[in-house]
């Protein structure tokens, strides 16, 4: 049924509400916000309380918002996480794993879906590519997981979300009905360059300035407000121009992060709070869209390839991509399985969704049911393997 905006209201404080009550509750155990979340947006929109239109603007506009909040704070947090020292493994998930995964997920798609052409079945596996920590948030803060592991993880989510979005960009353009690699290369890398040249104007501008601002600078409490502003101007110049935003605000985060050290300190807790509240709204809305477009194809089909992408890819990936690596067998396999998929995999389907590609709704429902299964496989593992690894190491 459709229902109004007081009621919309409703829901999302009777949610934001309880996820915050229950997450102390959930800490330390197998379930998580995430997974709540997106179980309730399932339960709500199958018993006809809410109905969500895959059409609907606003929900574009609500998780491309929640994706450019994720890439700026990504960007901050990428600058924090560089100043540690553990950068082989980092660069081998980032440089070798990541294009092994895209490949491997692109021939399996092509495989187990023969409608799909090959610009399409690398385009789902675009979508498919990046992972996000909120899921595992456990993964990512429990002191037993040990740190290069954490950091590994952390900064590879960090980074994958803005490099995997030329690659989804590329085959939108391909898939599409009259679509050339020369000239969708060309258009993308004209947007991204003026993207990054953009990003890196506002994230000097936000950083150099900090200090010399009039009435002794910024007061604490809007420290976050002012970083925040930065990301988003970041997003909206390159918008209305003619390059790529959501680039220009993962490039603005690492800058600013760069040029004034202080901003990543005072930005962290607004981010989180402020991540946390439209991330929540994100996981509930996608978990409503998952029940309004449903999967009309061969379930044999979609099983297999969800337990390719979950079980094969990325570990596959990352065992290659760690030989000969001095992290022991415990931590590779850590983090081979810990790469779920989250906001910026469920922005991305909505980009083909909402594109001219031909299969663009069998590409979404494949990838919807595929980042719910992650989520959910991922959000109930998080605190088993953090034990688990932690048990390891001990030994």
């Amino acid at each position: 049924m459709e229902i109004g905006f007081g009621d919309a209201i409703l829901i999302v404080g009777a949610l934001l509400a309880v996820a915050a009550a229950l997450s102390g509750a959930m800490h330390g155990t197998v379930l998580s916000i995430s997974v709540l979340s997106v179980a309730l947006g399932i339960v709500l929109a199958a018993t006809g309380v809410v109905s969500v239109d895959a059409g609907d603007r606003a929900i574009v506009d609500l998780i491309e918002l929640a994706l450019i909040l994720t890439l700026f704070s990504d960007g901050l947090f990428v600058e924090r996480e560089l100043l540690r020292v553990h950068w082989g493994p980092v660069t081998r998930a980032i440089v070798v794993a990541m294009p092994i995964t895209l490949l491997l997920l692109g021939v399996a798609a092509q495989a187990i879906f023969p409608t799909l052409t090959w610009a399409e079945a690398f385009l789902l596996a675009a979508v498919l590519t990046p992972t996000d920590p909120v899921v595992t948030s456990t993964v990512v803060t429990a002191q037993r997981v040990p740190a290069i592991v954490r950091h590994t993880l952390n900064l590879e989510s960090g980074l994958n979300d803005g490099l995997a979005l030329p690659f989804v960009l590329f085959f939108l353009i391909l898939a599409q009905p009259g679509g050339d690699a020369g000239t969708g290369a060309a258009k993308l890398l004209g947007e991204a360059a003026f993207g990054v040249v953009v990003g890196i104007a506002l994230g000097v501008a936000g950083g150099r300035l900090h200090h010399h601002l009039p009435g002794g600078g910024i007061t604490a409490r809007y420290e976050g407000i002012y970083a925040v502003g930065f990301g988003l101007a970041a997003f909206g110049v390159a918008d209305v121009t003619f390059g790529n935003g959501l680039i220009a605000a993962f490039v603005a985060g690492i800058v600013m992060g760069v040029v004034e050290h202080e901003i990543p300190e005072a930005f962290v807790e607004f981010a989180e709070n402020v991540s946390a509240i439209f991330q929540v709204i994100t996981f509930f809305v996608f978990g409503a869209l998952i029940v309004a477009t449903g999967y009309h194809g061969d379930i044999w089909r979609l099983v297999l390839f969800i337990l390719v992408a979950l079980l094969v890819a990325r570990p596959a990936a990352i065992l290659l991509a760690f030989i000969n690596s001095r992290l022991p067998r415990a931590q590779k396999l850590f983090i081979a399985w810990f790469g779920p998929k989250g906001v910026a995999s469920m922005l991305f389907a909505l980009f083909v969704l909402k594109s001219q590609v031909g299969d663009s709704g069998p590409i979404f429902d494949i990838a919807a049911v595929t980042i719910l299964c992650s989520i959910v496989a991922h959000g109930l593992t998080d605190t088993l393997g953090a034990n688990w690894v932690d048990r390891r190491m001990r030994r």
